[in-house]
This record gives C-alpha cells, structure tokens and sequence, in this order.
C-alpha cells in the first residue's frame, strides 16, 4: 500500500469517529451499486499517465527547439521579445511568426489536446512565457511535467541543448513553452461533467426547495503551505472537487475553479461559493482540492472518479468519498498530474470555522450563507 493510500485509510479511521461524534448514519452492509455500463464514446482503457506525460514532454520540447532555431532571425527575435514583454504569448496569435513556428505549434497544440483528453474545438492551449532575467530572450525551455525533477531542458539559437535547475529561477532570460493551465482546467472540467452524466451521475440540477432561496457555504479566507508549482510552471491553477450524496441518492461531484490562488504562502479573501447545499440529499460533503497540472488526461481523470464513486453505497447519508477518488486514482499521477494538494471532511451547512485539512497543507475558513432569490 502507498503512503498516500495508508495515509487515507487513517484519515477513515478518524473521519468515521466525527460522523458518529455528529450522528450521521456512515455506510451500512448492503450490496455496492452497480456500475453503469461504460458508454461506447469513452476508450476501452484508461489513459497511461505515463504515455500522457511522455505526449506532453515531446510536444513542449519539439517545440521549445524549434522556436530556439527560429530566432536567429532577429526581426522575428525583437517581435517575440516585445510581446513576451506585455505578458504571456500565444504562438498561434503572435504577430509576424514565421511558417515553421506556426506548423509547430499546431503540431504541438494537437498532440497536446489529444494527451490531456480535450476536444480540438478547445482551441489553441499551447502559451510562450518569459522567465529569468530582463533582457532579449537567449535560451527557450520546456516546461517540466514532474514537480519533482531537478532539471529544465532549454535549447539556444544553435540548437544546442542546455540544462536550468528547476528550483532556482534562471539568471539568463529564458522563454519558457508551457501550457495554459487556466483553459485547459476550464476545458477538462467540462469534459469531466461530461463524462460523469454519461455514467448517470450529477443529474440535472434539482429544483430550489425554498422559493426565496438556497443555503451554500462559502470559503471566506484560504492559504496554503505549497501550490505544487516550481519557477517554471508560473501560478498555480487551482480546483476542488466537492462529493456527497445527491438529491437522487447516487453519489455527486461538483467541481470548483479557484483561479485565484496563484501563490503558496499567501492569504485570500473570496467569498467564495464552494457548496451548493441543494444539490446534496444529506448535510455532509466532502472536498478534495487538487491541483492542474499539464500531464492530466481529463477522460481518464472521469473514468477513474466515476468508477469509484459507482462503488459507493446508495442511499447512505454520508461516506467518505474523497478517499474513494484518491484511491483510484493511480499514485503515478500524484508525482504532477494533478497534484493532490488537500482534503477536508465532512462539511455540513453549519460549518462556520476556520479548518486546516488533513494533509495540513492548506486552510480555509468556512461560512454558511443564503443566497436569496427574491
């Protein structure tokens, strides 16, 4: 068993000891739901992590040498320069790109979209941004898909290959060919939702049961201890999975962008809407927050959450289902593709607290509130 798996099964222990603590019944002996049949518009089997990973890492780096050879041109250097100064670039959308670089961003883009389980019609994800020191860019590097490898592959004019530390910003301006997490992450939420109403979770929404309005909870401050992300990822992007039991008694997952958390070690203040309580049967969810990263295929990344939640006891009012998706989940992934960042158990409508998860790496205060519709 894995740290990370024996690390959940203490969680279980502790967790089952609250519920009896605030007298939710936890789940009963009875026969596991059945698994709904797969839809024949999902693959037979799950995407390797590690092919997606590999997918990723060749098309950033086909790409990063091929935009290194491309400055040798120096008008074309200067117009690169001078739109990396206004802040991140989309190679697609660059003014005066030559022919080779848009066929290889293409080319890149595609294989990307294809590695992360996105449709085409997400359109171009692929981003070129700046990093290290001021200056006219002399080195391009691919962005890394493992937080924890210790070196940045980058490539110059020449074509020569050359290797930046990957936890200590470069002191030589470097562009840097990376993904853009914020659309992919909106994109594979879709593709997510998408999947799991395929396998006849997440309904449509229930009608409001009070005509004035719904209770939500909302996450008035949070902080973390570690976004995950190293100097040459950029920001974090940021998301939480929310699970319980729904109001047709199957399990539901409502996921949740938080686009501003871009930085560890930092306090925010969103007010955010993180639990809409009448899409829940029972009063107690559970929340998973995790973190973007590029080597995420969102299709296997739906397979794997509703194979697990179709295992869950129907009809119970509260089971922790956070661990049911961190389990099927394979460890492979946990290296960057999401990253698992932390937990929080059992939510209820009145939590009004400020409440560190279990990993310990994040906090959050949490704040029950009406939205009123009159």
């Amino acid at each position: 068993m894995s740290a990370r798996k024996a690390f959940h099964r203490t969680v279980s222990v502790v967790v089952a000891a609250a519920v009896a603590a605030l007298g939710l019944p936890g789940p009963v002996s009875a026969a596991p739901v059945s698994a709904a049949p797969v839809p024949a518009a999902l693959p037979a089997a799950p995407v390797s992590p590690q092919h997606t990973a590999a997918d990723l890492a060749h098309a950033k780096a086909t790409f990063a040498g091929v935009l290194a050879g491309s400055l040798v041109d120096g008008g074309w250097a200067r117009r690169l320069d001078a739109a990396l100064a206004r802040g991140t670039v989309d190679p697609l959308a660059v003014s005066g790109a030559p022919a080779r670089v848009r066929a290889a961003a293409v080319a890149a883009n595609a294989e990307i979209l294809r590695a992360k389980g996105l449709p085409a019609a997400t359109g171009s994800v692929l981003e070129v941004r700046r990093a290290g020191a001021p200056g006219a860019v002399s080195l391009v590097a691919a962005e890394v898909g493992d937080d924890a490898v210790e070196a940045v592959p980058a490539y110059d004019r020449a074509g020569a290959r050359h290797t930046l530390d990957a936890r200590v910003a470069p002191a030589v301006p470097v562009a840097v060919v990376g993904v853009d997490e914020s659309r992919t992450l909106a994109a594979g939420i879709d593709v997510v939702r998408g999947e799991l109403a395929a396998r006849g979770l997440n309904g449509p929404a229930p009608l409001r049961a009070a005509a004035d309005g719904f209770w939500t909870t909302r996450v008035m401050s949070v902080r973390l201890k570690d976004d995950e992300e190293p100097w040459i990822k950029g920001d974090a992007e940021i998301y939480s999975i929310v699970t319980g039991v729904g109001v047709d008694s199957k399990p539901r997952v409502d996921i949740v962008q938080m686009p501003y958390l871009d930085d560890d070690g930092h306090d925010y203040y969103p007010g955010q809407i993180l639990v809409d309580w009448s899409h829940f049967r029972y009063n107690a969810v559970d929340a998973v927050m995790m973190e973007e990263d590029d080597g995420t295929n969102y299709r296997a990344l739906a397979q794997a959450i509703a194979t697990a939640l179709l295992t869950i006891l129907d009809g119970v009012q509260y089971a922790p289902m956070v661990n049911a998706i961190l389990d099927a989940i394979p460890d492979s992934w946990f290296t960057d593709d999401p990253d698992y960042v932390d937990s929080w158990y059992v939510l209820t409508r009145q939590s009004n607290e400020r409440r560190t998860g279990a990993r310990g790496n994040g906090t959050i205060s949490f704040q029950p509130y009406f939205v009123t519709t009159v």
